[in-house]
């Protein structure tokens, strides 16, 4: 029988250095011929994304070397960076954006001498300079065309964005003229061109402030002329308050998009122009068949050859499945994945898509269509550590005020090592995801594991407006951000207390960017929470809507909140700056200093705030970061640092607990 200690006092296999190493996942899948390629965080290499390409022969290799960064900051998140293809001698041909200084380089990694990158497009000093992202690759044509995102002023929100054509040649890597601009800058955000299979139209995405993409989008269509521009865009499907996230073309020309014209994102058939007619449902169902567009160029669906759709899709989790656009038929994909993530690309017959499950990783996981068989091909899940040190997550559904549903992942402390003395319970640490318009995916993760296995329980909260739940649910956090995030995760914590499974005056509240603003609006407008992490946090609520952020959440407090120069008391009402006298509990802030989103201004105002009330807290800023740490020795001081701050909280004794130092 495994000996007796106290909650959080269990040793532990699973450090902070292995948490960070395995910080990230796989993303942006594509093929470049017959061949599998996508990007692979690298936190030991400088936090940069690899470029990664599977050989016929199954063996993975970083097509770039270090520093290479395969990585866009278009609308600061980024998106889709790369584009690739064969030459006719069989040879690839990759396109991608470099993030240190944002310009386009083409690369042949085969060529004789290995791969050297050449730059096609060239920089700006101007505010934020020259971003792309999305990119399609046209040989025929000798360009690449892409979103290009332009800074034409100082401010973040000095900014243009159009689709443009970039030469494959070289020529625009000195000169800004070269660069040709395929629409004009009407509209605030767009997406990349989607391409019919004739090449004769190209459909995308647009949408404006003060809108954000899962408020509404349209759907433009327009033709390609014989010399490369485009015609005049119609508008064929979306409007201001439905949201389109994805279009994208089947083999025989006819273009499918995905709406949430009925409170759940559905794929549909988008009707032709001018026809009057409404778009065709294709698998009409309460689920969601896509996700919140945070980032440009994600995919949630693909068109096969066959007539059949690949698509990601579910409620709360996902799965892979394949419909038959004609019967309805959706086939799934078996297995314990439970997310797959917006990134799909197809060839032939087969599929490949990024997916996660509560006892593995993300890995890169190719479907063949004509057995239906799954295979682990790229960044293959291997247990660092026995996997009896992982936790037994639970899905469950608590209730909240006006007993309105809440959905959360419970994970309980679990360690083979160790079992608790009988009579006490169990700290817990409620943790609160970012966006607000996102998710909790329920899959394993190493930095929930580092607690649990220590002995102190996690519970993980998708709060009213959290996506995957349907629009309805998305929506309570209209005008209610601070409210109804801040009492969901009360309410979880609450019931956990009220039926035993944790510590009532134990109970911790952590969450990065949006989530970091639930933690310490929790820690200023409740009393449930011994202590908080506060993770490059919002702070400032007003700040977001005088410029300190970035273009595409610039005006995101509109909704969130409400318009500034009609509730400007809801602004300070809800806001953790201006009711930092209002914090009792210990905390521990996080941010990086080079943050565009939510800038370390706003941590410093708050710390000037809490500077002399006798509050132990402490501050750490990491040089070199962005928003979301990259650098794996920024996530393992944090971790570290995080644990301190509990043990201190919640009287937990151990004797490899890292130095923190916390002001008053």
């Amino acid at each position: 029988m495994a000996p007796t200690a106290a909650y959080g006092s269990w040793p532990s296999p699973i450090g902070a250095a292995l948490a960070a190493a395995h910080d990230g996942r796989p993303d942006s899948v594509g093929f470049v011929g017959d061949e599998v390629w996508w990007t692979a965080p690298r936190p030991t290499e400088g936090g940069r994304r690899a470029l990664v390409r599977r050989r016929p022969d199954g063996t993975e290799e970083s097509v770039l070397p270090a520093p290479w960064n395969v990585r866009s900051r278009v609308l600061e998140y980024g998106g889709q960076a790369w584009a690739g293809t064969v030459r006719p001698d069989g040879t690839p041909f990759v396109v991608f954006c470099h993030h240190p200084d944002q310009r386009l380089y083409v690369c042949e990694p085969d060529a004789p001498g290995g791969p050297v990158p050449r730059p096609l497009t060239p920089t700006s000093e101007v505010g934020g300079g020259l971003r792309w992202a999305d990119p399609v690759l046209l040989p025929e044509r000798g360009e690449v065309w892409c979103v290009l995102e332009e800074f034409t002023g100082p401010a973040p929100t000095d900014v243009r964005r159009v689709i443009a054509a970039v030469p494959l040649d070289g020529s625009a890597a000195e000169d800004r003229g070269r660069i040709r601009e395929l629409t004009d800058d009407t509209h605030r955000f767009v997406t990349g061109p989607q391409l019919s299979p004739d090449g004769r139209q190209a459909a995308w995405i647009a949408w404006d402030h003060p809108r954000m993409p899962w408020d509404g989008t349209e759907v433009l269509l327009a033709d390609i002329t014989a010399d490369g521009t485009l015609g005049a865009p119609r508008t064929v499907a979306g409007g201001p308050e439905e949201s389109v996230p994805q279009v994208g073309w089947t083999a025989d020309g006819q273009l499918l998009h995905v709406s949430d014209r009925t409170g759940w994102w559905n794929l549909y058939r988008t009707p032709a122009p001018g026809t009057g007619t409404a778009p065709v449902p294709l698998c009409p169902r309460p689920e969601e068949f896509a996700g919140p567009l945070w980032q440009v160029g994600l995919s949630w669906f693909r068109p096969l050859d066959s007539g059949l759709v690949a698509v990601v899709h579910g409620r709360g989790a996902t799965t892979l499945g394949i419909l038959d656009p004609e019967s309805g038929e959706l086939v799934d994909v078996t297995g314990p994945r439970t997310a797959w993530s917006a990134t799909l690309a197809a060839h032939g017959t087969r599929v490949v898509g990024v997916a996660a499950g509560p006892r593995s990783s993300y890995e890169v996981v190719e479907l063949d269509t004509r057995t239906g068989r799954t295979r682990v091909i790229g960044s293959p899940h291997q247990d660092p550590v026995d996997p009896a040190y992982y936790p037994e997550p639970q899905i469950r559904t608590f209730t909240g005020p006006d007993d309105r549903e809440i959905h959360a992942h419970v994970y309980p402390p679990h360690n083979p090592d160790r079992t608790a003395p009988a009579d006490e319970l169990p700290p817990y640490v409620v943790s609160a995801h970012g966006g607000p318009t996102g998710h909790a995916p329920l899959v394993l993760d190493l930095e929930i594991a580092y607690f649990t296995s220590r002995g102190i329980g996690v519970a993980v909260v998708n709060y009213g407006g959290s996506t995957g739940y349907g629009r309805e649910y998305r929506e309570r956090l209209r005008e209610q951000w601070g409210v109804v995030d801040v009492e969901d995760c009360a309410a979880v914590a609450r019931a956990l207390a009220e039926e035993g499974t944790a510590d009532r005056d134990r109970l911790a509240i952590r969450g990065g960017s949006a989530g970091g603003w639930t933690t310490a609006a929790s820690l200023a407008h409740t009393d449930v929470y011994a202590c908080g992490t506060i993770i490059y946090p919002v702070l400032d609520p007003t700040a977001f809507t005088t410029g300190e952020t970035h273009d595409f959440e610039s005006q995101y407090m509109h909704s969130l909140i409400g318009r500034p120069d009609e509730v400007p008391a809801r602004y300070r009402d809800r806001s953790p700056l201006e009711h930092a006298e209002k914090i009792s509990a210990p905390f521990l802030l996080l941010q990086g200093l080079d943050d565009p989103v939510c800038p370390p201004a706003q941590a410093e105002r708050f710390l000037a705030r809490m500077a002399g009330r006798g509050i132990p807290h402490g501050y750490l800023a990491f040089a070199g970061e962005s928003h979301g740490f990259r650098l794996a020795e920024t996530m393992i001081r944090a971790l570290e640092a995080e644990l301190a701050l509990y043990a201190r909280a919640f009287g937990i004794v151990r004797d490899d607990l890292a130095e923190l130092e916390l002001r008053s």
